[in-house]
Parts: C-alpha cells; sequence; structure tokens
C-alpha cells in the first residue's frame, strides 16, 4: 500500500546541552512507547534562564506516525 495515514502527537523535550539534544531527547522516549515514527516539526523553542546563562533548553515537537 503506497498510501498512508498519520496521527501526530506533542511531546517537549530538555537538554542542558543544546536545541538538537533536546530534540534527540524528546524522541528517543517517544520511540520507546509509539513504533512507526515518520516525522517531526519543532513548533516551539524556550529555554530556561539561570544566573543570566543558559539553564536547560525546551523544544516542542509534533511527531508523525503511520497508522
Amino acid at each position: 500500500m503506497s498510501d498512508h495515514v498519520y496521527k501526530k502527537v506533542e511531546i517537549v523535550g530538555s537538554s542542558k546541552t543544546s536545541i538538537e539534544d533536546a530534540i534527540e531527547n524528546a524522541l528517543a522516549e517517544c520511540n520507546k512507547t509509539l513504533t512507526h515514527l515518520d516525522w517531526f516539526e519543532v513548533t516551539e523553542t524556550r529555554g530556561h534562564i539561570v544566573g543570566g546563562k543558559v539553564g536547560h533548553y525546551q523544544v516542542t515537537l509534533k511527531v508523525g506516525y503511520r497508522l
């Protein structure tokens, strides 16, 4: 079958290191419970400030998985 149907979920990942690590952390955790993950979309990027520096990065993702 060449046509696919997808469902989207929204997740939030965080990292003290980088935005990219926050994305990777979120996808790795999502992959533990969902199968057929196909794509993601970053919808928000934000962070926490500690002592005038980045404490951690937070990224909201919409993840699409094939049904």
